[in-house]
């Protein structure tokens, strides 16, 4: 990445933050507010580390409001997790290489490839691809015969996207991502099983982010379909026919099963399960390793498995280190109880 400088006052433009001390102040990088140096910008995230700013060697600060910056110059935002985010990416975007098809890769005469598309070495682009202008082929991209590709798209290295699916604009691929993989569908025939031929297509909208090692499934008929702006992490299963809504977050090793159904803003704790034919309503967030077995309202914090309200889980969860000493406790009671029942009997025969 090529680091850039930016004045103080150009920063607080960008994050719509208020300026206080010297709008002239430069700074090249980010770094961390309890090893910051001069020349670069720290951020305050957490109110737990306001010990901190008094002896930040950093030049310039982003904290949120209310905050005594200690004479130190800086920029006070609403939110400064994501004017980090915006200044992090300001100070360190790489420069977009020169377009063009790279020596030792293959392009099919029949695909069209528009102005400013970078195809590195590697890549092998099949009949009747369409690839929109800006976008970035890393080497080795596998593109099968009449996949389309939107604009500033950015697939890194050993992405696979198979045939006749559709990927929007900005949509990233990590390395390694497979889109349009087959459904996992087999129809039993006696002691073996026949495969079910996926006919369909996977539809990325645009501003999805697909991680690492990744695969969303082809629908067996239909689409499987990401809606926009969804982010998806690394090692994620979408199996065929899923939908999931726009704004997603699905972190690492989630598996969804074939034709459900998921709304917007959801977010899925790392190794979550879920079911297939399942639908899930808008704003749905599950804990990590939460398991969902039927369909899910709108607007709810789940945890554990099979899914429950957050807050029950957490009783749950208190009881289950004082469940050895419930037992024995319960055993005394039985043992007791049983002692009772003898003594009654004894006074029922007298």
């Amino acid at each position: 990445m090529t680091e850039r400088k930016a004045k103080l006052s150009d920063l607080a433009v960008l994050v719509g933050g208020r300026l206080i001390g010297d709008p002239g102040i430069e700074v090249g990088s980010v770094g961390p507010i309890d090893s910051a140096q001069p020349g670069q910008m720290a951020f305050l995230f957490n109110k737990k580390f306001l010990n901190r700013v008094s002896t930040c060697l950093a030049s310039a600060l982003i904290v949120p409001p209310g905050v005594d910056l200690c004479g130190k110059p800086g920029i006070v935002v609403e939110n400064p997790y994501l004017a980090f985010a915006k200044v992090l990416t300001m100070l360190t975007a790489e420069k977009a290489p020169e377009g063009g098809i790279r020596e030792g890769s293959s392009v099919a005469e029949t695909a069209s490839i528009a102005d400013g598309v970078v195809v590195s070495s590697g890549c092998r682009i099949g009949d009747n691809v369409e690839v929109g202008k800006g976008t970035i082929l890393h080497p080795n991209v596998v593109l099968y015969p009449n996949v389309v590709i939107g604009e500033d798209c950015l697939i890194h290295a050993n992405a696979v996207v198979r045939e006749k699916c559709r990927i929007g604009n900005r949509v990233i691929l990590q390395p390694g991502a497979i889109i349009g993989s087959d459904g996992f569908g087999f129809a039993p025939d006696g002691e073996s099983y026949f495969k079910i031929p996926q006919v369909g297509i996977v539809v990325l909208e645009d501003d999805v982010e697909i991680g690492a090692a990744t695969c969303v499934d082809r629908a067996a008929l239909g689409v499987t379909l990401i809606k926009r702006g969804t982010k998806i992490d690394n090692l994620v299963q979408i199996a065929h026919n899923v939908t999931i809504g726009e704004n997603t977050v699905i972190v690492s090793q989630v598996g969804i099963a074939g034709s459900t159904t998921i709304g917007k803003h959801c977010t899925f704790g790392g190794q979550t399960a879920i079911a297939g034919h399942v639908n899930i309503g808008d704003n749905v967030t599950i804990a990590a390793r939460g398991g969902v077995a039927g369909n899910l309202k709108s607007d709810q914090v789940l945890s554990g498995a099979p899914v429950m309200e957050h807050r029950e889980w957490l009783r749950a969860v208190m009881t289950f280190p004082k469940l050895p000493e419930m037992r024995k406790e319960l055993l005394r009671l039985q043992k007791k109880i049983a002692e009772l029942d003898v003594l009654l009997n004894k006074g029922d025969k007298s």
